[in-house]
């Protein structure tokens, strides 16, 4: 099989390098890729958003598959265009990626078929939130964008006065363009936080092994919010009395619920959950495979990742058993200085062999270039350095070992991944 993968960043080379175990597999292409990913299959000069370039490469190179990794071009109906033309795609069309694409339409969903989920009011006018919020008078209060922000549309404010900064730049001064143009006020819920991403043809789903972002820049969770900053795998909150009960209130009734409004989910769906006093609660969905989390996910991984695919495709993953290995998985990013605020790219890197891999680790480029023979920056997430191992403090020494080879000017991570 001619498989294509788009999208260019850590979640897609871990794609990669799992669908290249696969015998089925004769040739990868990414578009748009980046410095590793091209050690690993053929890059090609196609914008992840570009839908009539992809369908017309699709075509023209006979292409069996395309895997849409990024949030923006399942939005964007990515998959409705390829299947138009043809050509089979994994990930869900864009009447079913509103699940993610809009914070307004997964809440009320929740709301309409009870999937339990923190408390909300929506709204479209600034002055209108903040009465909203000055009236209940609750802190720390959640203000989300409604649309798709990078991971950084959600701004959790302390008090009144961070409430209305946080108001007023998302629909005011549109730090996030439309997406803006509606927000969430949500209650503030706690508990520790798990990813559990899943499999699901629209009818059959198959949840994944469980993982736990680190979503704040620095240790201990201080600095802002990030696109994530390291994962571990499993979640050692998430036990198996506490997978079914999430399995019974979250995850079917979800997908049942998306079949119901006629946007049955087809693809990988992201289940963003809070184990709160009350029960685990969704915080968000994500449409798609997350970044870092399929960094550690997939790893574990001993079923072929094509024949899931195909079957997700053909509406037949109730014939397929998934296989996971016990081991365990952790991933520490290695960001530019600065990110996720301002950072500078182009600065060379140090300390990985021409695979980009140091011994006991997988090193998976994120924001990286190759020129010459040599590896730059290119973004602020950098690389995903991964280890798996018997316990996860094995893995997690032999992430941070790792970590420790490799050198580039600026570079940050958080020490207290899996802590």
């Amino acid at each position: 099989m001619k498989i294509l993968v788009i999208g260019g960043g850590g979640r897609e080379h871990a794609i990669i390098r799992k669908l290249l175990e696969s015998p089925r597999v004769e040739k990868i292409y990414c578009a748009p890729g980046n410095g590793g990913i091209s050690c690993d299959a053929q890059c090609v000069d196609i914008k992840a958003m570009d839908i009539d370039g992809v369908v017309a490469f699709a075509k023209e190179n006979a292409v069996d598959l395309v895997f849409v990794a990024p949030d923006d071009p399942l939005a964007a109906g990515m998959v409705d265009a390829l299947e138009q033309a043809g050509i089979s795609a994994f990930g869900p069309r864009a009447n079913a990626a509103i699940i993610e694409s809009s914070k307004v339409f997964s809440k009320n969903l929740m709301k309409k078929y009870h999937i339990p989920t923190a408390g909300y009011e929506v709204f479209d006018n600034s002055q209108a939130a903040l009465d909203y919020i000055k009236q209940n008078n609750v802190y720390p209060v959640v203000v989300k964008a409604d649309g798709l922000a990078l991971g950084k549309g959600v701004i959790i404010a302390a008090d009144y006065q961070q409430a209305e900064d946080a108001v007023h730049s998302i629909m005011d001064d549109k730090i996030f363009g439309s997406s803006g143009n509606q927000i969430v006020v949500e209650e503030f819920i706690t508990g520790p936080e798990v990813s559990v991403l899943a499999f699901t043809d629209g009818k059959t789903l198959k949840p994944m092994v469980s993982s736990k972002d680190h979503k704040r820049a620095l240790d201990h969770d201080q600095g802002l919010n990030t696109g994530g900053m390291g994962t571990i795998s499993p979640n050692p909150h998430y036990d198996q009395a506490m997978a079914e009960l999430c399995s019974r209130t979250i995850f079917l009734p979800t997908i049942e619920a998306m079949a119901k409004e006629g946007r049955p989910f087809k693809g990988c769906l992201y289940f963003g959950l809070m184990l709160t006093k009350d029960g685990p609660k969704v915080i968000e969905y994500n449409s798609r495979f997350g970044d870092p989390e399929t960094q550690v996910v997939l790893p574990r991984l001993k079923t072929d990742l094509v024949d899931i695919l195909l079957a997700v495709v053909d509406e037949r993953l109730d014939e397929i058993e998934i296989q996971w290995s016990d081991d365990a998985a952790a991933c520490v990013v290695m960001a530019s200085g600065g990110y996720p605020s301002s950072y500078q790219k182009g600065i060379e890197m140090f300390g990985m062999d021409e695979n980009g891999q140091v011994e006991g680790a997988t090193i998976y480029h994120a924001g990286t270039i190759k020129k010459e023979g040599k590896f730059f920056t290119n973004g602020g997430r950098v690389l995903g350095v991964t280890a798996t191992g018997k316990t996860l403090d094995e893995s997690l020494e032999k992430a941070y070992c790792a970590v420790k080879k490799i050198s580039f000017e600026g570079a940050h991570y958080r020490t207290d991944i899996g802590k």
